[in-house]
């Protein structure tokens, strides 16, 4: 298992959006973040920088193919088209990264 973690801006506009639409994913999206080994999910907000916040555990053995099954499902698809919008990503991130991924420095259980 990896602990992971990435952040990126939200349009401070779109905010009660981007909290609507995350009180009630749609079931499809939920299943789909499963099937790619991802569990433990959360995502945070920080204002008033307006920054997200996600740390997730990765229990699968290939990252890559996991995020571009999940990149290739239909209904995530249609998700990102109505999230990304909201979503400005930090100009410092590496190259096809749209979150930053983020270095765990410091764990405690």
């Amino acid at each position: 298992m990896q602990r992971m973690a990435q952040c990126i801006h939200v349009k401070a506009d779109r905010i009660a959006e981007y909290r609507r639409l995350h009180a009630a994913v749609w079931p499809a999206v939920l299943t789909r973040i499963a099937a790619s080994n991802i569990r433990n999910y959360s995502i945070y907000l920080k204002e008033p920088e307006n920054i997200l916040f996600a740390s997730f555990e990765y229990h699968g053995t290939d990252f890559g193919a996991d995020m571009a099954a999940m990149a290739a499902h239909e209904e995530t698809q249609a998700w990102w088209k109505l999230t990304d919008p909201m979503q400005e990503p930090f100009a410092e991130r590496r190259p096809g990264e749209w979150w930053a991924r983020m270095e765990e420095v410091f764990h405690c259980d």
